[in-house]
């Protein structure tokens, strides 16, 4: 069977945007086409199905490269919407797994999504915690990481760090990543503050490894940072692929994502 793909990406979080008329391939066929060597190569395979309620654009999944499947991912919506098309300032709305969200194409050519209403409560991820608190002393092997959660329909937990740069990602990223503390896993963001309009992120993501840009990640440091009072309502994301912006006004709102959704190629691929 040939199947038909565009490849897109968000500030080089990529992905194969592909339309389904059936099931989507299996967990092994999804680790094939994800190989960067040997297949297409992405971090996650968007996959389109028919609209489930009226007045939406469609029905997406998101399967990472390890064929395991996530609720949300913020790159990826936008991109969808980029991929759907539309003329600046036009509006659609998505399903996905945890609901439906909002996006926007802008006219300067970026595109915004909404993400979704950051979740505090520990089962609301799930994290594994006696009650819900600001943050909590996470045991890493022979250390102890001082961690904050949120869902934004995905789990998040996020370390606050002093650079970036030489912050443990590839060490701490898996050990955290599969914490028993986390019974689904999480994607893990490592976050240095600039000031309260700017930060740093790099995230280790949840069956795929550290990527280039996280976009539900980069929404996870934004509302943990404001919820601790480090950060303001709209936030600059530095990530390795470039910068996204952020903007959450607090509790019971919904956050916003903003930044770029490129189309790389088209192309077929048999399965």
């Amino acid at each position: 069977m040939r199947l038909a793909f565009t490849k897109m990406h968000g500030l080089g979080n990529d992905f194969v945007v592909a339309r389904g008329n059936g099931a989507p391939p299996d967990v092994e066929v999804i680790r094939a086409l994800a190989d960067r060597r040997t297949g297409i190569g992405f971090d996650q395979l968007l996959w389109l199905e028919k609209p489930r309620i009226s007045g939406s654009a469609v029905f997406y999944r998101v399967f990472n490269t390890d064929g395991s499947e996530a609720e949300q991912c913020g790159n990826g919506a936008r991109c969808i919407a980029r991929f759907l098309g539309g003329a600046p300032g036009d509006s659609l709305l998505l399903e996905h797994r945890t609901g439906t969200s909002r996006a926007r194409i802008e006219r300067d050519g970026l595109v915004a999504v909404e993400i979704a209403v950051p979740r505090f409560e520990p089962a609301s991820l799930p994290f594994v915690a006696d009650a819900p608190a600001d943050s909590y002393d996470v045991k890493v092997e022979r250390r102890t990481v001082e961690l904050r959660v949120v869902s934004l329909g995905n789990p998040h937990g996020v370390l606050r760090v002093d650079d970036v740069d030489d912050a443990p990602v590839s060490e701490l990223g898996p050990l955290l990543e599969s914490h028993d503390r986390f019974p689904n896993r999480a994607n893990i963001g490592f976050m240095q503050v600039l000031d309260p309009e700017h930060i740093r992120l790099r995230v280790f993501e949840r069956g795929v490894g550290e990527t280039r840009a996280c976009g539900t990640g980069a929404c996870a440091a934004v509302v943990v940072g404001k919820r601790a009072g480090w950060l303001t309502e709209r936030v600059i994301v530095s990530l390795t692929g470039g910068e996204l912006l952020v903007s959450w006004s607090g509790p019971g709102t919904p956050v916003w994502l903003t930044g770029e959704a490129v189309k790389a190629f088209e192309g077929t691929v048999e399965i």
